[in-house]
């Protein structure tokens, strides 16, 4: 009990973690209590998914928050804002599961996903566009990956109804973006 304390104060409190690990450090200490409501409800590779799936959303709203106000062709600024509502209501719904579920979700994204943000703001014109594009693709092929393997591995009934319902957009979204970066050559 005292080392799952220091555990969860380490995870709260430890400043050189990130947002997805401090997640990771308090759903491990949640997966290894037995203590009725403060248990995760859910196996540890079920809720890791669901943390790197939050960042995963988190990032491509805030990187598409930026191309709705820098990116100059409009089929890239109309893709950015397709991607914030998308992306909003599937982090929602995954929140909604998490909150169920018991697992901690990252509050922001992590230190890798802050750096792809800042080296695009940087960017501007069709450099900018031209990045954002290739971020896209990369993070979507990616996302696709990650949630086809989710799909088959997943325990959570829940989790994985989530998957099911989210890939095709994911997919989707790859498709046109695909497009889009086709179109620019």
């Amino acid at each position: 009990m005292i080392a799952a304390a220091g555990l969860m104060f380490q995870a709260c409190n430890g400043n050189k973690k990130d947002s997805t690990s401090s997640a990771d450090s308090v759903n491990s200490v949640k997966d290894t209590t037995t203590t009725g409501k403060t248990s995760i409800a859910v196996v540890a590779d079920d809720a890791k998914f669901a943390v790197d799936a939050a960042n995963g959303g988190m990032t491509e709203i805030q990187l598409s928050q930026l191309a709705a106000t820098k990116a100059v062709n409009d089929k890239v600024k109309a893709f950015a804002g397709m991607m914030v509502m998308d992306h909003s209501k599937a982090g929602g719904e995954l929140k909604a599961i998490a909150v169920s579920k018991n697992i901690t979700l990252p509050d922001s994204v992590n230190a890798d996903s802050k750096k792809a943000i800042g080296d695009l703001s940087k960017k501007s014109g069709a450099d900018f566009d031209k990045a954002y594009v290739d971020k896209m693709v990369a993070d979507h092929k990616a996302t696709v990956d990650m949630f086809e393997s989710a799909s088959k591995s997943l325990k959570d009934a829940d989790l994985k109804a989530f998957v099911d319902k989210t890939l095709p957009t994911i997919k989707g979204h790859l498709d046109n973006i695909n497009k889009i970066k086709a179109g620019m050559k």
